[in-house]
C-alpha cells in the first residue's frame, strides 16, 4: 500500500516520497481514488454534513462506516473501525454529500443495512500494529501455496489480508470448481495461530489485486481505474473487424479483453448507417454478395459471383449502395456495378529532394578557398621545437659546420638517433 515514491524502497530502510506509507493525503496510494468535486462547496445553513464516510483497505476495497464521533475527517486520514471480529485500520476516501452519491451508484440504503461504525483516529500504536501485521503476509502466502500442494488441492492462492489486530486473515484464491478446504483450514489455523477466512474470486478479481502491465504498454485498467467487470463476448471483436485470435484478444487474466468494449458503442452507433450485410446487389450480370466493410472510409466490398468472365471483387460508397438498394426495391436492375464504382484519386507521396545538401558525406570536400587551404598547409609544417624532426635537423646541420669525430655525441644526440631508428 503505497505510491511509486513510496513504494521504492529496500527492505529495512525508510520509504522514499511523503514517507507516510500509504497513509498520506495526496491520493497517488490510492489505485482507486474518487476525486471529490465537492470538496469546497459549503453546506447550505441548517443542514449537516452526512456522518457516513468512504473507508478503503488494501487493493482498494471500500466499505461505508458511520461516523458517530464528532471529530472531522478528511479524506487520507487513518481510522480505526469495526470488525468481525476485532477493530481493522483503514484510510478515509471520501467524505461529505459525494458519498451519498456512491452509495446511491451500490444500491446502499442507511435503513436497510446497519453499517459499522467508526472507532477513534488510528494513533502510533495502531499503526505499529498494522504494519507488523502487514508484514506477516507475504510468508504467509506463500505457506499456504505449500499446504495446498502437499494436500493436493487445485486452487491459487493469489493473495492474502490480515486484519490490524492480527485476529483474521483473508485468503484469496482461484479455481475451476467447487473446493472443499475444511482440512486446509485447519491445518492453516494451527499454522498461524489466527482466524481463517477463504474467499473465491474470479480471473479478472485475481488480475486487478495483483496488477501488472497490458499489452498496450500501461498498467492493467482493472488495477487502476476499472471497478466492475462486464462480461466481454466474442461479437465485440466481429463488430470491430478483429481477426479472432485469442492470443491477441486474451488478457493477463487469460480472459477477453475489458477494452474490447470501450469502443464498441461509437461501432454499433456507425453501423445503424450501413445495410444488412446479409443485402444482395441485384444487377442483370448478377447478385453481388457482400464480402466486408470499412465504417471508418464507408466503404463496402461486394463479389459478383455470376458475372460473366468469372467473378470480380467491387468496392463501393454507401451511398452508392444505397443507391442501388433503392433500385430494387423499385423492381429495376442495374446493368453492372462498374458505373457505381467511385474511384478515388490516387495521393502521390512527393518525392524527397535534397534541397539544403546535409546528407552527403562529400559536402566539405573541396570548398575550401586557397588562401584557407594555404593556412592548413603552413600548421602542417610547423612543429614543435623538441620534436623528433626538428632535433634530427639540428643534427645535420651541426655535421655539415664539421664537428669533430672524436668528440663524444650528447645525451640528447642520442635520443634523437633512436628515435630516427624506431621512426624507420
Amino acid at each position: 500500500m503505497g505510491c511509486a515514491s513510496c513504494a521504492n524502497k529496500k527492505r529495512g530502510s525508510t520509504p522514499k516520497g511523503c514517507k507516510n506509507n500509504g497513509t498520506c493525503s495526496t491520493g497517488g496510494c490510492d489505485k482507486l481514488e474518487v476525486f471529490d468535486w465537492l470538496s469546497n462547496m459549503s453546506l447550505p445553513e441548517g443542514s449537516r454534513h452526512f456522518d457516513v464516510l468512504e473507508i478503503r483497505f488494501k487493493n482498494g476495497r471500500k466499505s461505508f462506516y458511520r461516523n458517530p464521533t464528532k471529530v472531522c475527517f478528511q479524506a487520507g486520514d487513518t481510522v480505526v473501525v469495526m470488525a468481525k471480529p476485532g477493530h481493522d485500520v483503514g484510510v478515509v476516501t471520501l467524505t461529505g454529500e459525494l458519498v451519498k452519491v456512491q452509495m446511491k451508484r451500490k444500491k446502499i440504503t442507511v435503513k436497510n443495512h446497519e453499517l459499522p461504525k467508526i472507532i477513534r483516529r488510528a494513533m502510533n500504536e495502531d499503526l505499529d500494529m498494522w504494519k507488523k501485521a502487514r508484514a506477516r503476509e507475504y510468508e504467509s502466502m506463500h505457506e499456504a501455496r505449500k499446504m495446498a500442494i502437499r494436500l493436493k488441492l487445485e486452487m491459487k492462492i493469489s493473495d492474502v489480508e490480515f486484519q490490524a489486530d492480527n485476529t483474521k486473515a483473508i485468503f484469496y484464491y482461484t479455481a475451476s470448481g467447487r473446493i472443499d478446504f475444511r482440512e486446509l483450514i485447519k491445518v492453516m489455523a494451527e499454522q498461524f495461530r489466527i482466524r481463517i477466512e477463504m474467499r473465491q474470486i474470479g480471473a479478472r478479481q485475481e488480475s486487478g489485486r495483483l496488477g501488472g502491465i497490458g499489452s498496450c504498454g500501461r498498467e492493467l485498467c482493472c488495477a487502476t481505474w476499472l471497478t466492475d467487470f462486464r462480461s466481454v463476448s466474442t461479437s465485440s471483436a466481429r463488430y470491430q473487424q478483429l481477426s479472432l485470435n485469442p492470443q491477441k484478444l486474451a488478457g493477463q487474466c487469460g480472459k477477453l479483453k475489458c477494452c474490447l468494449n470501450y469502443e464498441l458503442d461509437m461501432y454499433l452507433e456507425a453501423y445503424k448507417d450501413f445495410p444488412s450485410a446479409n443485402t444482395k446487389l441485384e444487377t442483370k450480370q448478377g447478385a453481388a454478395v457482400h464480402q466486408k466493410t470499412d465504417i471508418f472510409k464507408k466503404q463496402m466490398w461486394f463479389w459478383l459471383s455470376e458475372e460473366r468472365g468469372g467473378g470480380k471483387l467491387v468496392q463501393l460508397h454507401l451511398d452508392r449502395v444505397k443507391e442501388i438498394i433503392a433500385l430494387n426495391k423499385s423492381g429495376k436492375k442495374p446493368q453492372n456495378l462498374d458505373k457505381f464504382i467511385h474511384l478515388e484519386p490516387e495521393i502521390t507521396e512527393p518525392q524527397y529532394e535534397n534541397v539544403v545538401g546535409q546528407d552527403e558525406l562529400t559536402r566539405f570536400d573541396g570548398k575550401f578557398s586557397k588562401s584557407q587551404r594555404k593556412k592548413r598547409g603552413n600548421k602542417n609544417k610547423r612543429r614543435k621545437p623538441n620534436s623528433p624532426k626538428s632535433n634530427m635537423k639540428n643534427l645535420t646541420v651541426s655535421k655539415q659546420k664539421g664537428t669533430n669525430s672524436n668528440e663524444k655525441p650528447s645525451p640528447q644526440h642520442k635520443t634523437n638517433a633512436k628515435r630516427q631508428n624506431k621512426n624507420k
